[in-house]
């Protein structure tokens, strides 16, 4: 039986042991991973384990693998690991690097770091030509690539080309320590990959499996207005102001115009 667990390359770093020597060491934060889906010989024809591990953002996850992590989280990796018995596997099973102990020894896989377009000499170890003699610009050329009865290149001639980016694995990487807490383990020597990069972890065992944590609802935090106590004051009487009277003035009587006697005089003397 065999246990594994997927992880992501953090950095290097070094570690003092008892004796005083000191390891380089390459951290890797492994776990936790959640079984995704169980195969079986009758159903899949094989048997094997998927496992899923990091979360993302549920924008990127079409509608097929959502239906297919149904009840689970938003994986950011789904890895298959083929295994001769899944008896103890069921979905959404997690285990972490409590499976593993000190000592053991690991075989790691990821993807090694690109290179880009490189030359032989740094491909395939080249010495290169003489830098006298007639080389006057040839220092790292190739030189000749095959005989002219072939009339072509066969196949596997070392040339320059694409480097890097390729599956690496590395075995016998002893581990040195381990962080529960933090889901950290420390391996001895170096680990293929870049910074961030996914690692797979191989180890003779058996995978111990742990309760998934479940998160606790974030309480509310109501706050509370303090009120300073005020002493009572004994309620101010209400008094009515005094009326003020209005006083009326008096209306002023119209003075109708007088008639002059004289104009009266000159009427009752038409009159007549």
């Amino acid at each position: 039986m065999a246990k594994f667990i997927l992880g992501r390359k953090l950095n290097m770093t070094q570690k003092f042991q008892e004796d005083g020597r000191v390891v380089p060491v390459t951290v890797v934060e492994a776990g936790p991973c959640t079984v995704v889906q169980v195969k079986n010989n009758d159903k899949d024809g094989y048997s094997a384990v998927q496992v899923g591990y990091a979360t993302k953002n549920k924008k990127g996850i079409n509608k097929p693998l959502a239906g297919h992590l149904k009840k689970l989280d938003n994986f950011r990796y789904l890895k298959e690991f083929r295994l001769d018995n899944v008896e103890n596997f069921e979905r959404s099973k997690v285990f972490d690097v409590t499976s593993f102990a000190v000592g053991d020894n690991l075989k790691v896989t990821a993807t090694s770091k690109g290179k880009g377009f490189q030359g032989v000499v740094k491909r395939h170890g080249f010495h290169g030509s003489p830098a006298t003699h007639g080389h006057k610009d040839q220092l790292r050329m190739p030189g000749s690539i095959g005989a002219t009865d072939a009339a072509r290149v066969f196949k596997g001639t070392r040339m320059g080309g694409r480097m890097g980016t390729d599956t690496v694995t590395v075995k016998n990487l002893e581990l040195i320590e381990i962080d529960v807490d933090k889901n950290l383990l420390y391996v001895k020597g170096a680990v293929p990959g870049h910074r961030n990069s996914l690692v797979t972890i191989w180890a003779d065992g058996e995978l111990t499996f742990v309760e998934k944590k479940k998160e606790e609802p974030k309480a509310e935090v109501k706050k509370e207005v303090k009120t300073e106590d005020k002493p009572k004051t004994e309620a101010k009487k209400e008094t009515k102001a005094p009326e003020v009277k209005k006083e009326e003035k008096p209306v002023k009587e119209e003075k109708k115009p007088e008639v002059k006697e004289v104009a009266k005089k000159e009427v009752a003397k038409k009159e007549k």
